[in-house]
């Protein structure tokens, strides 16, 4: 069979559970991500309609286990961030630190926390959702952006996403100020309709996902948007798409910026816009799949490049949430703007 036109799906659930059960040693330098190479591996697998191949109590256990909470009521109030740590060595305390009480819990880490919750279908009455929510209000900028973590650290359209989703997810708006976010994101939008990870910066694929998406969870934008023949006055919504567009390129593929190579992360990040956006079936389909499954791996999985050899997880997972909302047969639909299949 031709590797080029099959989409070998045994291969590629071999190749999840062996990434869940021991990762490659290459893998080392990303210890403080287990829990988001946790929700690429779990995520991909119920994409791939496979999920009962893993022990869910145990995950979910697991990933309980790196929730952050307060002492009591009063702690809630220190400044801290009471979401999902990455790691267990993000749970250590510093010797060196003169806060009591380490907490290195990341906005990042709570997003695909929480997203693994949601695929294993936990109960999120059980979740201490309250804990999160306000104290991830702290975290929130005077100009609407969010920072990761409450130590500091860059603010940008990624953060802002990771709390709309949040929120969305325990579906409990608290958390953020919405008015103030949606005009962060605006501020994003470029000249060229995509948006840039901070405003002034160049459109880039992932933050246009980010922006669209949260937009879309905040209720700001209306699904399908561009079939409806309604303009919004959020956003420039005919830019945002020919931009959207342009990113498609002779390959088939997409990229995340004008003049880079195809890349596969992109053939979400961008599609997923403009699924979102009703304009989808505006794309060549045939040739992005071509594309996608150029890149599919002999070993199972997926490489960012067509002439890599080796698959990743981050790659591997945004190339079955592609061919997700290509309809791929055999595969489970996405929940676009949230990023995973629910």
């Amino acid at each position: 069979m031709d590797p080029i036109t099959v989409f070998d799906k045994e291969r590629h659930v071999f190749f999840l559970q062996v990434m869940l059960d021991s990762l490659p040693a290459e893998y080392e330098t990303q210890e403080i991500n287990t829990l988001t190479l946790a929700y690429f591996a779990v995520s991909a697998l119920k994409i791939l309609d496979a999920l009962d191949l893993v022990d869910k109590v145990q995950i979910v256990n697991w990933v309980l286990s790196f929730q952050a909470h307060p002492k009591d009521e009063s702690e809630l109030k220190n400044g801290m961030f009471y979401g999902f740590h990455g790691s267990k060595s993000s749970q250590y305390s510093d010797a060196d630190s003169k806060v009591s009480g380490h907490n290195g819990s990341h906005l990042a880490s709570t997003y695909c926390a929480l997203g693994l919750l949601k695929i294993l279908g936990y109960d999120f009455s059980r979740i201490d959702s309250e804990s999160i929510l306000i104290s991830m209000r702290n975290l929130q900028q005077s100009d609407g952006s969010f920072m990761p973590t409450h130590i500091g650290a860059e603010t940008d359209l990624r953060f802002v996403y990771c709390a709309a989703a949040i929120c969305s997810m325990c579906d409990n708006w608290i958390g953020m100020d919405k008015g103030k976010a949606k005009d962060y994101i605006v501020q994003c939008q470029s000249y060229d309709g995509g948006f840039g990870l901070v405003p002034g910066s160049e459109s880039h694929g992932g933050a246009t996902y980010c922006a669209v998406a949260a937009l879309q969870l905040m209720g700001f934008i209306e699904d399908d948007i561009l079939n409806k023949f309604r303009p919004s006055s959020v956003i420039n919504v005919p830019m945002l798409v020919e931009w959207s567009m342009q990113r498609q390129a002779a390959d088939g593929g997409f990229n995340g910026r004008a003049n880079k190579p195809s890349d596969t992360c992109y053939a979400f990040w961008v599609g997923g816009v403009l699924k979102m956006l009703g304009a989808y079936q505006l794309l060549d389909r045939v040739a992005l799949r071509r594309f996608l499954l150029s890149c599919q791996s002999q070993y199972g999985g997926f490489t960012k490049f067509p002439e890599n050899m080796l698959p990743e997880l981050y790659h591997s997972y945004y190339g079955f949430s592609a061919l997700s909302l290509l309809e791929e047969p055999g595969l489970n639909p996405l929940c676009v703007e949230l990023g995973f299949p629910l």
